[in-house]
């Protein structure tokens, strides 16, 4: 999976998939840019890897960029559920 795109490639398809996410999911967040590029390349390779597994696309369909934002909205959300249960 990471082939296709090279390292600097998934850095960049999470840093959009982090964005997107948080636009999608708007909130005060823990953490900053970094931590968006990092949400949102685990949600890209989570969902590569759950989408190329079962099937549903191949590496480098326009499916795999909309699984990548998915999978970082997941991330995001279970990043916050962990945060709020750590502060409360």
């Amino acid at each position: 999976m990471l082939g296709t795109y090279g390292f600097f490639g998934w850095i960049f398809i999470g840093a959009v998939a982090g964005i997107l996410a948080k636009w999608i999911m708007p909130g005060r967040d823990p953490g900053g840019c970094i931590v968006t590029i990092l949400l949102g390349i685990a949600g890209a390779l989570l969902a590569g890897f759950i989408g190329n597994a079962v099937g549903w696309y191949s590496q480098g369909q326009a499916g795999s960029f909309i699984a990548a934002t998915l999978g970082a909205i997941v991330i995001l959300f279970i990043y916050r559920l962990v945060m709020r249960r750590r502060r409360g």
